[in-house]
Parts: structure tokens; C-alpha cells; sequence
């Protein structure tokens, strides 16, 4: 397969597979809402997709999909003076009524219908001269601020048209990045990085999908260099938007993957180099060599992205105790730093050091072993099994090889957060 063939393929991978579902729920909730305030079922008049869905740079499994619903102008006097939450609450109820079996939750900007594998941040605005839009922030007593999404919209469309699409198409294979590698940032943020990128350059003003390669090198080689920064400026509206989490080292990493795939051409392997990238969404090679193993075992290792849609949003890290005879010696990460491998029979303790994910999340391990003695121990192992409840994993180091260690935290039925430590045993 030519470096062609598997990014057409990657970018066909990535596309939204529920479109008219998520359609579908858009134009309830408009109806709903059109119901309410303005005694009409239109199911698409006084809406607007926002966020990544509207921008056209959301890939499969988005589970956060952003609407604005426009309010009447003469609603306005009913909830300028300090009743934000009163509007939430309308909003919320309208939707819940028409729609009673749906859980409708109140949040701190919007109202959110959760359904099983997505959920619609509903935003209820009223629109300004400039159409920008004025919407309720209900913390601390409640204000009105103002949001600029037309012209996000505008931006991205506008350059898309200039850069041969090309924008849009590394949005997308930034969010497969992130989601693999676990890179709690948001869409807008990557839309923002990606736009930046590329107005820095002309060297993919015209380029096809055979550099498409060379473009997820150079990106993320960007983004290695960029400095920490609270904040960007968003493409069009010039509005902040937080850094919630530092891409640095994971980028040099992803921009080291993809100097190897490049230097793999379109060998078999490179197919292997780019996963490491992008994941399961970037496609195997055509043919397989069979296993080099002369022992017969199991392939019993299953994926994460075939039990919950991914849509990383959080930060999760993960750390491990090493312990021999009862006493503790080290914490892995700092042995790894060292370069050093561990010894067999050692106690490990695998823990969760830092979690940001709100509360109402569960949490699901996977333990990996790899190479030949694993497989003629017949013990790949790989399953993915729930947590304790005490959010870590005890494991030994029993035999030579290496060994994989992930965690992922689902909320709402979607991987929102994710981290893993690899552990050579020799």
C-alpha cells in the first residue's frame, strides 16, 4: 500500500459513522425547543452546530457535540437580570417534556442530553447586532458573556478553501493522535494549533495526500517547539482558549513515530510505525505474515476503541511502585529515566497520580505481554477488566519481554481520559 493509499484510507477511517443520528438529536431538541419558546416544530430553524461538529473537524466517536439555540429577542427582558440559571432551567425542562425518557442535566453554561454514546451541550443565546451571541454563565450569582462561533466557523471554511483542504484533514489525524496517545486538549485547540501551523507555511498550500505524511511530521514537530502557554487565541474569533493540558512531550514523541514511518516508506512495517501515531484507525498492511512464534497461544488482547467510543478530554497519569521482599525500591518512571530494565520476580503496584476527570467516571485496565516467552507461556493476556475500586493494579514481574500497562476512564460510556507505561522486563 503507497503512503497514498493508507492516509486516503486513515482520513476514510476517521469519518463519522452516526451522522444521522446525530442529525437526528439536533433536530429533536431544536423542535423541542422551538416548542417551547416560539410555539412552532421547525426542527432546524433557530439553531446552530457548533464546536468541532460544525466546524467539519470531529472524527468517529465525538461524543460531545456543542448547539446554540437562539433565543426570541423579546425573550431577553425575561432573563437579563440575573435569572441565567432560570434560562437553563427552562431549557432543560422544554427538552425534558417533549423528551422524557432522555437524561437532561443542568450544567454550569449549558444544558446537556445525554444519549448512549454521545451527548448534545445545548446553549441557549441571545444573538447581538455583530452575530455574536450573549449566553448565561451561571457561577457565582450568573452573567451574561459573550461567544463568537460564526466566526470560527467563517475562519475555518476560509482557509480550508486556501490550504486545498488541508486544515480540516490534519484537524482530524490530530484528534486520532490525541486520543491514542492520550492528550487531554480540546478540539478548538487543536483546530487553533492546526490553523497556526499552517499559516506559518506555504509548504502544504497545495499539497495532496502522498505529503500527507510529511505534514503530521512537521505539525507535530510544531507543536514539540511551541512554548507553554496558557492560552491560545482561537482561529477567527481571537477568544482564549485554555491550554488544560501540556502537548509538548507527547508531539516530540508522535514527530520521532513519524520519522520512522516516513524513513519505512511503504513497507509493511510502516503501517505499524504510523498506529503508533494514530492508532487502530490508521489501516494494517494489506498482508500478514503469520507469527514468527514456533509456540502455539492465544490472541486473547482486545481493544479498548471496540467497547466505548474515545474521545480524549482529560488528563489521567499513571505511576508504579517496584517492591521486592516487602520493601519499596523505586517508582518505575523514575527507573525508565534511567534506562533501566527490571529484574524478574518484583512486585509492581500500578496507581492513578493524577486525575482530572469529573466525578462519575469508571475506570478499566489492560495488561499486555509481549514477546516470545509470553507467547510460549501462552500468557499475551490484554483483556480489559474493571477496576478494583481502588484505582490501582498489582502485577510482578514473572518472565523476560515486554509488558504494557493502560487505564482508561469512561464516563457516559466514552474513554475520556487514558494513559499507559511500558514495562521491559529482562
Amino acid at each position: 500500500m503507497t503512503t497514498s493509499e493508507m492516509f486516503t484510507e486513515f482520513l476514510s477511517n476517521l469519518a463519522i459513522a452516526n451522522g444521522a443520528s446525530i442529525t437526528s438529536k439536533y433536530e429533536a431538541i431544536t423542535s423541542a425547543l422551538n416548542r417551547q419558546f416560539r410555539d412552532t416544530d421547525s426542527k432546524t430553524a433557530n439553531s446552530l452546530q457548533v464546536g468541532s461538529y460544525g466546524r467539519w473537524t470531529g472524527i468517529n466517536g465525538i461524543s460531545d457535540l456543542d448547539m446554540l439555540y437562539i433565543m426570541p429577542s423579546s425573550k431577553w427582558d425575561d432573563y437579563k437580570d440575573g435569572r441565567q440559571s432560570q434560562l437553563l432551567d427552562d431549557t432543560k425542562d422544554a427538552i425534558k417534556s417533549r423528551y422524557p425518557t432522555t437524561t437532561v442535566k443542568k450544567d454550569r453554561l449549558v444544558v446537556q442530553a445525554i444519549y448512549s454514546d454521545f451527548m448534545v451541550e445545548v446553549q441557549p443565546v441571545f444573538e447581538l447586532e455583530d452575530g455574536s451571541f450573549k449566553y448565561p454563565d451561571t457561577y457565582d450569582g450568573g452573567s451574561w458573556k459573550v461567544t463568537k462561533p460564526r466566526e470560527e466557523i467563517t475562519a475555518m471554511k476560509e482557509f480550508v478553501d486556501q490550504k486545498n483542504k488541508n486544515l480540516r484533514k490534519l484537524s482530524k489525524m490530530a484528534r486520532a493522535w490525541k486520543n491514542r496517545c492520550g492528550v487531554g486538549i480540546g478540539g478548538l485547540l487543536i483546530d487553533t494549533l492546526a490553523y497556526n501551523f499552517l499559516k506559518s507555511s506555504t509548504d502544504y498550500d497545495n499539497r495532496s495526500v502522498a505529503y500527507y505524511g510529511y505534514m503530521c511530521r512537521d505539525f507535530f514537530e510544531y507543536l514539540s517547539n511551541e512554548p507553554n502557554k496558557d492560552y491560545y487565541l482561537a482561529l477567527g474569533s481571537n477568544q482564549r482558549v485554555n491550554v488544560k493540558s501540556k502537548f509538548q512531550r507527547k508531539a516530540k514523541k508522535a514527530y520521532n513515530n513519524c520519522v520512522e514511518a516516513i524513513d519505512a516508506g511503504d513497507s509493511s512495517s510502516a503501517h505499524k510505525k504510523w498506529k503508533k501515531v494514530f492508532g487502530r484507525s490508521f489501516p494494517a498492511a494489506a498482508t500478514q505474515k503469520s507469527k514468527s512464534s514456533a509456540h502455539a497461544f492465544r490472541d486473547t488482547e482486545e481493544f479498548i476503541e471496540d467497547l466505548h467510543p474515545i474521545d480524549i478530554k482529560y488528563n489521567l497519569s499513571l505511576e508504579c511502585e517496584v517492591s521486592q521482599n516487602g520493601f519499596r525500591e523505586a517508582l518505575l518512571g523514575t527507573l525508565l529515566a534511567k534506562r533501566m530494565r527490571l529484574q524478574a520476580k518484583k512486585k509492581l503496584k500500578f496507581y492513578i497520580s493524577n486525575i482530572n476527570v469529573p466525578e462519575g467516571y469508571e475506570l478499566k485496565w489492560k495488561v499486555l505481554n509481549r514477546g516470545p516467552v509470553a507467547e510460549s507461556r501462552d500468557c499475551i493476556r490484554g483483556q480489559i477488566v474493571p477496576d478494583s475500586g481502588h484505582e490501582k493494579k498489582d502485577e510482578t514481574t514473572n518472565f523476560n519481554g515486554e509488558h504494557i500497562v493502560e487505564c482508561y476512564a469512561i464516563q457516559n460510556n466514552v474513554v475520556v481520559a487514558r494513559d499507559k507505561i511500558l514495562v521491559p522486563i529482562q
